[in-house]
């Protein structure tokens, strides 16, 4: 009871620390653009985005985070792959958002942007009208509307379309490459996204669609500046993102291998008794099917524009018949 007093006296305080309306910035403030290293959670593992307001001479230091979510939600990452997950801007003081990734270890890095006044006044009364209550709700997409485009989009609403950056990236790599490498190539989870992942996951990325990912915004800003040389970077802490390895024996690699070794060792046995064990069709039958079906509603009823059918999805049944083959040709 105690706990949930002090969690509601928290949030309390918290809230009453954002104002409700936007005063004029002092000369003093600056606006950076944050952005969180990858955690070990699912929904963590692409970093975060955030925009910093702070104005030392009226004592605002507030971040505010397009990346609220309930995960308690019922169905949470059912809704996120149909598209229908609804996030929030979120604002609290630096310090309240920051201790979190100090605790876990993650580094956060800071840019700030080289703004005059009119331009900085501009980005605060934006984000304070968006933290209003009934404008924080969107309707987030992993790809073209998440913690990372909602700031690149304000900024450059802000700032006219002069803004042009030297940062090329990875040039013509794809959605399912870029996902992948921060999912991990080897683990369960890339393995059931590129399953659901159709066609158009492999189109090649310009650099405009590759910013929804919080690193390759952080190095797209780093570099970028207006048509008369000025650089959109005042000065900033920037450094690389260590992308979390899955060791081997946790691989879906390896997880293949063994269930085909698995029904490769049913078959002998089944050979040998003479018998046909029905369970083994089953176990993977029903699997596959729940799988087939699952991507089939998604491909015409999710809002999600990467799912789809794609090839990888026969990867199972094919593994599953080639056992087989090996046990009716012995």
């Amino acid at each position: 009871m105690w706990r949930k007093g002090w969690i509601y006296i928290a949030v309390l305080f918290l809230a009453l620390t954002v104002p409700t309306q936007a005063q004029e910035l002092s000369d003093e403030a600056r606006i950076s653009l944050i952005t969180c290293t990858p955690g070990t959670p699912l929904y963590a593992r692409y970093g975060h985005t955030a925009l910093r307001v702070c104005d030392p001479q009226q004592d605002i230091d507030i971040v505010f985070n397009y990346g609220i979510f309930d995960f308690n939600t019922d169905h949470f990452y059912w809704k996120f792959v149909r598209g229908e997950t609804w996030y929030e801007l979120g604002a609290v003081p630096f310090w309240w958002f920051i201790r979190e990734y100090e605790e876990t270890g993650r580094p956060v890095y800071e840019q700030v942007l080289n703004l005059n006044a009119g331009q900085s006044n501009a980005i605060w009364k934006a984000l304070v009208i968006n933290y209003q209550p009934q404008n924080r709700k969107y309707l987030y997409n992993f790809v073209f509307d998440n913690c990372a485009t909602r700031p690149y989009q304000l900024i450059i609403n802000v700032l006219g379309d002069s803004i042009v950056s030297d940062y090329d990236g990875y040039t013509c790599q794809t959605y399912r490459n870029f996902i992948s490498h921060y999912t991990g190539q080897h683990t369960w989870a890339n393995a059931g996204i590129n399953l659901l992942f159709g066609p158009k996951a492999d189109r090649p990325m310009t650099n405009g669609q590759r910013l929804f990912l919080p690193e390759e915004l952080m190095y797209y800003i780093q570099y970028a500046h207006s048509l008369d040389g000025i650089r959109l970077i005042k000065y900033s802490d920037i450094g690389p993102f260590k992308v979390i390895h899955t060791p081997w024996y946790a691989t879906w690699e390896l997880g293949l291998v063994l269930y085909f070794l698995a029904v490769l060792a049913m078959s002998i046995i089944d050979r040998i008794r003479g018998k046909w064990s029905w369970w083994v069709e089953l176990a993977a039958g029903i699997p596959y099917l729940v799988l087939l079906l699952i991507v089939t509603f998604l491909t015409f009823f999710s809002c999600h524009p990467l799912v789809g059918f794609g090839w990888r999805l026969f990867i199972i049944p094919l593994t599953h018949l080639c056992a087989r083959l090996i046990y009716i040709l012995r």
